[in-house]
């Protein structure tokens, strides 16, 4: 067999060929980039950490009400909030929520518009699936690199690796909802003289509402998932105990910073739930 392994394939070398391409000439656009994705997530962390952190528990709590409508539900966010603040990691939690409302605008704004083309064509879709499966299997650790050499460590880093993995969920949950969409309701908007974009607003994205926002659910759980990996790169939030109790085997600090992780997974699900009361 040492005459296969001695034709390797260069894929290492052709892909460390790519990224010193795209160091060299794509800096300024790589700049651009951290520079917007550092001020929304400054941005949305100052509107997190500036009140007091029982006015963002109502905001919280009015906006579970709003979506929920069910006392049961807002009292289970308001216990999970209080448990929180009883631990002492309201800071790390808004950080983490930043990374999360971050990426959920980065997926949402690039996955809708990015899954509604792909429904319209299905030759673009076929060529998207191979790319949508190899940002959700390969392991993160590997682009982690390439996004600490374009972005250096931070939150930025953190927010794009966490894009990467969760932005395919959105864009099939789209392509799938608006793909869905019952052909005689299409033909029977036609026929009202609708047009393409009438059908898209008024048919299609009604009936695919459902698939988009568990498509957004998807988003926030992926994200919450990445805390962890984000924190490898520098990234705040609650990640970084879970990796000082790594680093340090403090069992207690793990698993304190890990259940109040599962507390914040519970609240977001809880909170964006489809189908109203549980």
């Amino acid at each position: 067999m040492d005459w296969l392994t001695d034709n390797k394939i260069p894929v290492g070398k052709a892909a460390k060929a790519v990224f010193d391409w795209m160091k060299d000439h794509l800096g300024p656009l790589f700049d651009a980039i951290s520079v917007v994705l550092e001020a929304m997530i400054d941005g949305i962390l100052w509107l997190l950490q500036t009140p007091h952190p029982l006015i963002i528990i109502v905001l919280f709590l009015a906006l579970t009400w709003a979506l929920q409508r069910s006392w049961k539900v807002c009292l289970g966010v308001l216990l999970g909030f209080l448990f929180i603040l009883n631990q002492g990691y309201w800071e790390e939690t808004t950080e983490s929520l930043t990374l999360i409302l971050s990426a959920c605008v980065v997926c949402m704004g690039l996955g809708v518009p990015l899954g509604i083309a792909a429904a319209h064509r299905p030759r673009l879709y076929q060529a998207m699936v191979p790319v949508l499966d190899l940002m959700q299997t390969l392991p993160t650790f590997v682009y982690l690199i390439p996004a600490i050499v374009f972005f250096g460590l931070g939150m930025v880093p953190g927010l794009i690796a966490t894009v990467i993995f969760v932005l395919p969920a959105p864009i099939r949950l789209t392509q799938l909802g608006i793909s869905s969409t019952p052909t005689a309701l299409l033909e029977a908007a036609t026929a009202f003289g609708a047009t393409p974009k009438q059908r898209l607003w008024k048919v299609e994205l009604p009936w695919a509402l459902p698939q988009i926002m568990a498509g957004l659910n998807q988003t926030i759980m992926l994200s919450l998932s990445m805390v962890v990996i984000a924190a490898l790169v520098g990234a705040n939030g609650l990640g970084v105990p879970v990796v000082r109790a790594l680093n340090s085997v403090n069992t207690s600090l793990g698993f304190e910073s890990g259940f109040i992780i599962v507390v914040v997974a519970i609240l977001l699900d809880r909170m964006l739930r489809i189908g109203g009361k549980p």
